[in-house]
């Protein structure tokens, strides 16, 4: 067992190295372009993309709908992990239908799957937060559970900011503000928007679109797990 957990922290310590490399030159550009996508997308698109954003925030932050286990415990990082890569398939499972699902039915299926798959994102991390004995009654764990999400979805700048925030995590908690409206959605929602952008406009064209759709949402459930692995790691091993 404290093999399993020598080599975990071994694949930490290279993430967290990944985690504080600054933006490469191509992922500036690659920022550039997607700024100007931004600029000619619909206005409809942007108004769906931000409420569906601002509405799973809230949920995350203020309502109860995905507090549905109660924190394992006394079990080895090992036996976490096990759960965690199961639970994995079950979600990938179950984005891959959906996303195929609406990109078979064009652009207003396609917009549809937004809310969608952030619902199924964030469930996928409370659960993933149970797994290595999280108790997400606690608030601050919720906001946690948003920077994970960040960091799997956001621009290299963005990544290193939010990994600078968290890495040191009891003084990222005391930290936190008392009153839960301080958060940040704005950024958070433009980030996000930004990252899904380019997969999620192919995922509406017809012909490919459940290809795209299947593949893409399996794809950002992958990214999602592995990233929320070494957070928890980061927090249970140091």
């Amino acid at each position: 067992m404290d093999n399993y957990n020598d080599i975990a922290l071994k694949e930490l310590n290279r993430w967290k190295k990944k985690m504080k490399k600054k933006p490469s030159i191509a992922s500036k550009a690659s920022k550039g372009v997607q700024n100007k996508l931004n600029g000619i997308l619909p206005e409809k698109y942007h108004e769906i993309v931000t409420s569906a954003i601002k509405n799973m925030i809230k949920a995350v932050l203020l309502g109860s709908k995905y507090v549905t286990k109660e924190p394992i415990i006394d079990l080895s990082l090992k036996e976490r992990e096990v759960l965690v890569a199961e639970k994995t398939k079950v979600y990938k499972t179950t984005a891959m239908i959906e996303g195929a699902g609406t990109g078979a039915g064009g652009i207003m299926l396609g917009l549809a799957d937004l809310p969608l798959l952030l619902s199924i994102k964030i469930k996928f991390l409370y659960d993933i937060a149970s797994i290595y004995g999280i108790d997400v009654n606690d608030y601050k764990e919720r906001i946690y559970i948003l920077y994970i999400f960040q960091l799997a979805f956001s621009s290299k700048s963005n990544v290193n900011k939010v990994f600078n925030q968290i890495e040191d995590f009891n003084l990222f908690y005391n930290t936190l503000p008392n009153d839960i409206n301080s958060f940040d959605w704005r950024t958070f929602q433009q980030e996000y928007r930004d990252y899904i952008d380019l997969a999620k406009l192919l995922q509406m064209i017809p012909g490919i679109g459940a290809v795209v759709g299947a593949y893409v949402n399996a794809k950002l459930i992958e990214k999602l797990s592995k990233t929320a692995i070494q957070a928890y790691r980061m927090r249970l091993l140091q």
